[in-house]
């Protein structure tokens, strides 16, 4: 039988990852879909390649690493430059997901979580049986990115490229489909923890 699959996205800095880790720590197994993004275009890489001849040496460090910041610079004023470069990496990805997912199964795992940035964007939504859109508010995101080490300017930056109200625009996005969730993690930790851990009896009792 397939695990049931869950599927996180919401703004940055609003605890996906304290989400999902708390999800395995509750027995799910975990799949960071932007972690696979970094992956296949590190050295060695499926996507390195297509990247360098996409967009040239100039996103290419000396090392033979990419050069994330100049590659960011890019596509960053560049939409068409971006769509180019997700659609290099997006594939891979996918692959790796599919690898992921088949091996979850194969365990038996209770089900499996996958957290991505741009996962309703991407189309992994639809492979999703619940779909949980974690968002803060402004000023808690704006601290927890300040705690990451996030300069102030960057941090407005990253904000305005997701653009205002972005959890209202994947819900309309997604339409009036079963297992969609909002959670709030503007709490204290236990209290989160206990969202969560209801949040996950519920969609276990759907499925």
């Amino acid at each position: 039988m397939k695990p049931l699959l869950i599927g996180l996205s919401g703004p940055i800095g609003c605890g996906k990852s304290t989400v999902a880790r708390m999800l395995a720590e509750l027995g799910g197994v975990t799949i960071d879909a932007d972690q696979l993004a970094r992956r296949v275009a590190d050295p060695g890489g499926e996507a390195l390649p297509a990247i360098r001849a996409r967009f040239g040496d100039a996103v290419i460090a000396s090392d033979g690493e990419l050069d994330r910041a100049a590659l960011a610079q890019v596509v960053f004023h560049d939409a068409s430059a971006l769509a180019d470069l997700e659609g290099i990496v997006h594939p891979h990805v996918r692959r790796l997901i599919d690898r992921r997912l088949a091996e979850a199964e194969r365990d038996e795992a209770p089900f499996v979580v996958i957290e991505a940035i741009k996962l309703v964007e991407g189309g992994l939504a639809d492979r999703c049986d619940e779909v949980w859109l974690i968002e803060c508010q402004l000023a808690t995101q704006r601290s927890r990115l300040a705690t990451r080490g996030a300069q102030p300017d960057d941090i407005e930056r990253r904000m305005a490229a997701q653009g205002p109200e972005l959890v209202d625009r994947l819900i309309a996005r997604l339409g009036d489909r079963p297992g969609v969730r909002r959670l709030s993690t503007d709490r204290a930790i236990d209290e989160t923890r206990s969202m969560v851990e209801d949040a996950l009896a519920d969609a276990i009792e759907a499925a």
